[in-house]
């Protein structure tokens, strides 16, 4: 089954050239299936690539899905149309008595500043707090999952002496997780982060579930309540050139930028990246929306705030 779209999200003709299908509104609407419905809060500053990014995981499924997009109301983004955020994004408000399947939080450009510092940090935890009772599984990525536990759970983040930079290879702490089916025993993840989270911390919380994790690039996966919350570090979202075009980026304003790690064929920009994380991209995504979402979420979308606390 396809993604259901917004008609004219540039997304829709992007993927269109990769083969991806994906479904308008209108036509979606002639198929007497429930779409599973999905609301990513995007807090990246380059919105029509992250949307690409995530519609191109989340079409890999054969469930249907509806998606929204969401924006912080007390943030103005500087790198998208606003005529492209008026179109396809919607405020907290707007959608705060509606009931979703499933939540993706993106990661921002803010993680070296203090949680409470963030200019938008009271509405984002409202966010946050407002998920618990109407989602039925949260994912948060990156920025997002340091936000998350922190909020809920008091896990501080610790500055990094270098940014965290390229493809990792990672392993498995609980394999038989239907998070993890079909996972290969090591797998790579992209990380792009100046600060992390520490395991001895995470460990130290019994709410918590500590799933995945590198020798090099230290935490990855982090569940709660029984999987209506993962808190992922890493970027299993990113295309091919994402790192690439941060790196182009961070070398051309002159700041401190290393040749991301295990990315380019043999450590040489000029000859490209070789792609390592495709499969346990595709893998994770569609796991959490067969097992943690399809498979937990009630029929009737408005008993999801019947599920209770887990």
């Amino acid at each position: 089954m396809p993604l259901n779209l917004k008609k004219n999200l540039p997304a829709i003709e992007l993927l269109k050239k990769e083969h991806i299908f994906v479904m308008d509104s209108l036509r979606a609407s002639e198929q007497d299936i429930r779409p599973l419905k999905v609301v990513i809060l995007n807090l990246m500053p380059l919105k029509i690539t992250t949307e690409t990014d995530l519609i191109r995981l989340l079409s890999n499924t054969p469930l249907q899905v509806e998606l929204d997009f969401m924006k912080i109301k007390e943030h103005t983004p500087k790198n998208t149309p606003i005529e492209h955020m008026q179109e396809f994004y919607k405020d907290f408000d707007e959608i705060r008595q509606s009931c979703y399947d499933g939540m993706i939080i993106t990661g921002a450009p803010v993680e070296q500043m203090d949680f409470e510092d963030v200019t938008y940090w009271e509405e984002i935890t409202r966010i946050f707090d407002w998920a618990r009772t109407y989602v039925t599984s949260t994912l948060y990525i990156c920025w997002a999952a340091q936000a998350g536990m922190y909020h809920f759970y008091g896990v501080p983040k610790y500055d990094l002496p270098a940014k965290m930079f390229g493809i990792f290879r990672h392993t498995m702490r609980e394999s038989t997780l239907p998070i993890f089916r079909g996972f290969d025993d090591e797998f790579f993840v992209p990380h792009s982060c100046h600060t992390e989270v520490r395991r001895e911390d995470i460990l130290k919380v019994p709410e918590l579930s500590l799933l995945s994790e590198s020798e090099e690039s230290g935490v990855y996966i982090t569940m709660s309540r029984g999987g209506r919350e993962f808190y992922i570090t890493g970027h299993s979202e990113y295309s091919p050139y994402t790192l690439n075009d941060e790196y182009v980026r961070d070398k051309s304003k002159g700041l401190p930028i290393h040749i991301p790690h295990n990315y380019y064929r043999n450590d040489d920009p000029a000859q490209g990246p070789v792609v390592r994380w495709r499969g346990h991209a595709n893998l994770l995504f569609a796991n959490w929306l067969n097992y943690y979402v399809y498979q937990e979420t009630p029929f009737n979308i408005e008993d999801i705030k019947n599920l209770g606390s887990l």
